[in-house]
């Protein structure tokens, strides 16, 4: 059987508040939780009218503490905003109070357009940096070696093994997905052109690790749930409506649904 998860933007939909949209957010995850599904991410942006998630961290923690068992995760985490040692500190400090519940996924895009990344002191090539961020990080979790006293420790963090998986829409986190032996994201929701391919690649170049001994892969796809093809295809005006305003650099909340897209 195929394990089913959720990627959640905690969507702030048009008349709604940030506040509501933290509520329907635990809301789906205990509904989630009792269905039996395997993961619940939320994704870290900024500065999107429509998307409450930016601190994403602190939300993975609530959702945790209002579920049971289901895994909670970051999907994902930009790392290029941040320091890698923060982040290791923050999914440290979440493992350790939810014990094996804990994912953490990476991705480098800013999450953000170019102004709000400069506002979150994003440095402009610390996406050139992915591949050693990614390693500093993932070396922040291995035990501490009592010989060595100039390393930095994460605390929370050292000896933690939180599940790291690389988050890509192209070919280049697949490719490095398969160097470092981590379990590989592909987000076919929005960029499907390269899925295929990623995949295939990531596949053929795996390289055997103690964290991912065989390749893993998850793909990130939209569906919407209906009683039937026709309220389904209404329910569907929405994300058009959001995707055509991101794609126009005019982000919104969610709207609702329309019966006339003619205009849109």
């Amino acid at each position: 059987m195929i394990p089913f998860s959720v990627l959640d933007l905690s969507l702030i939909t048009r008349g709604g508040s940030a506040g509501d949209a933290f509520r329907n957010t635990l809301d789906l995850a205990q509904l989630a939780d009792d269905l039996g599904f395997a993961r619940y991410w939320l994704a870290e942006h900024h500065a999107m009218p429509g998307i409450a998630s930016a601190a994403t961290g602190i939300l993975i923690g609530q959702v945790a503490a209002a579920t049971r068992r289901i895994r909670v995760g970051a999907g994902g985490v930009m790392l290029p905003n941040h320091s890698p040692l923060v982040i290791a500190e923050q999914f440290g400090t979440l493992e350790t109070l939810f014990p094996d519940r804990i994912d953490l996924g990476l991705g480098r895009a800013p999450g953000a357009d170019q102004r709000t990344a400069r506002a979150l002191r994003r440095d402009p090539h610390a996406p050139e940096r992915f591949a050693s961020d990614v390693v500093e990080l993932l070396h922040y979790f291995e035990p501490a070696d009592p010989m060595d006293t100039h390393m930095v420790h994460a605390i929370p963090g050292t000896g933690l093994r939180v599940p790291v998986w690389l988050l890509g829409s192209s070919l280049f986190s697949a490719v490095l997905a398969a160097r470092l032996g981590l379990p590989y994201a592909f987000a076919s929701h929005f960029a499907p052109g390269q899925m295929a391919e990623a995949i295939s690649l990531y596949r053929a170049r795996f390289e055997p690790s103690d964290r991912c001994p065989k390749p893993h892969v998850m793909l990130s796809v939209n569906i919407i749930a209906a009683d039937g093809e026709e309220e389904g295809a209404l329910l569907a005006t929405s994300l058009q409506q959001y995707f055509i305003a991101l794609r126009r650099g005019r982000p919104i909340a969610f709207p609702p649904p329309v019966t006339d897209t003619t205009g849109l």
